[in-house]
């Protein structure tokens, strides 16, 4: 049996599929809640556009990365573990740390938003809470007081009275500094054998020989036998106030 098919007719599966048609309008608002929607779409899109800033600066990140990254130079394996490998760690390392804060945060703001039980003003002053109070608990007084004087702001009574966009940066610079203090007591230990196989090395005459290239072998094995990932983890993580 053939079939034979008109001109223009096709199978349905050799048929393309209809693109969508999309459209952009820019009219003029016709009632106040128009801008008001309009608003909160523009205001979407910025946090959206700052969410990996927010990521990094707002939360457990930033410590991690830099204490990992100094755990790789110190061994002397620049390429091992490779870079994605120790970001996408530091990712899983700061969702758990952050959990409990970002469960207060959908618990006390994003569900009750999400049931229309709160405005968004309301729930963004009640999800900034979490989050604030977990950045007090990580910042120096020192950094803290640094922000508020280039700030020009009064001395604060409290907390409270610091504004979120000066307890930012004072977090993030004290946890650049912790994350400095961790690298180095990391770098001791590798540092000592790098001086060790250097002396070795020049009291039996072989200057030629680099001596990164006999170090690295026992640096690994150190770090395996003293279970350095256990360790280093476990004090990376403890290390946050809770």
């Amino acid at each position: 049996m053939i079939v034979v098919l008109a001109a223009g007719e096709l199978p349905a599966q050799q048929r393309a599929l209809p693109m969508p048609k999309l459209s952009v309008e820019v009219g003029k608002a016709t009632k106040p809640d128009d801008v008001s929607v309009t608003l909160q779409i523009l205001f979407l899109m910025t946090i959206l556009s700052l969410a990996p800033a927010l990521l990094i600066l707002t939360t457990a990140f930033t410590r991690i990365i830099v204490v990992l990254h100094f755990l790789k130079q110190a061994m002397g394996t620049p390429q091992m573990p490779p870079a994605q490998v120790l970001v996408g760690l530091a990712m899983f390392l700061t969702f758990f740390v952050m959990s409990p804060v970002w469960n207060k945060v959908n618990t006390q703001a994003l569900q009750p938003y999400m049931n229309n039980k709160m405005s968004l003003n309301d729930a963004y002053e009640k999800g900034v809470g979490p989050l604030r109070e977990f950045m007090v608990k990580q910042t120096r007084e020192e950094d803290l007081a640094l922000f508020v004087r280039l700030a020009n702001l009064e001395k604060p009574k409290n907390i409270d009275e610091v504004p979120t966009h000066v307890l930012i940066p004072a977090f993030a610079i004290s946890e650049l500094r912790i994350g400095f203090q961790i690298g180095l007591v990391l770098f001791v230990p590798f540092l000592i054998i790098d001086m060790v196989v250097a002396s070795i090395l020049m009291s039996m005459g072989m200057m030629m020989l680099p001596p990164v290239m006999i170090s690295m072998p026992f640096k690994i094995l150190l770090f395996i036998l003293v279970d350095g990932w256990h360790l280093v983890i476990g004090s990376l993580i403890s290390s946050f106030r809770t």
